[in-house]
């Protein structure tokens, strides 16, 4: 079976906040924990995520900590979807 865990990350420059929502319509969503923001942290927490062959897709704000986030987790071999956030409508 094809499993998807999505991945929220509410990133910031010391910390990010990780939340977790199971694939599927009555899929379990937890918070996961706030973890200091260290690559070493950040690819265990990854690792321990897609553990048992689930893909991992990555959500988080695009800006000045979501870049190197998304470079932190490509070289971690995880797949990483970036999203913009928006804040008062499309523009």
């Amino acid at each position: 079976m094809d499993d998807i865990t999505y991945v929220g990350l509410d990133v910031h420059k010391a910390t990010v906040c990780v939340a977790v929502a199971e694939s599927g319509r009555g899929g379990e969503v937890r918070q996961v924990g706030v973890f200091e923001s260290r690559p070493e942290n950040l690819c265990k927490m990854a690792a321990r995520l897609s553990k048992g062959d689930r893909r991992l897709s990555f959500c988080y704000e695009a800006g000045p900590c979501g870049y190197g986030l998304h470079r932190l987790l490509t070289g971690c071999e995880h797949m990483s979807t970036p999203e913009r956030k928006c804040i008062g409508g499309p523009e």
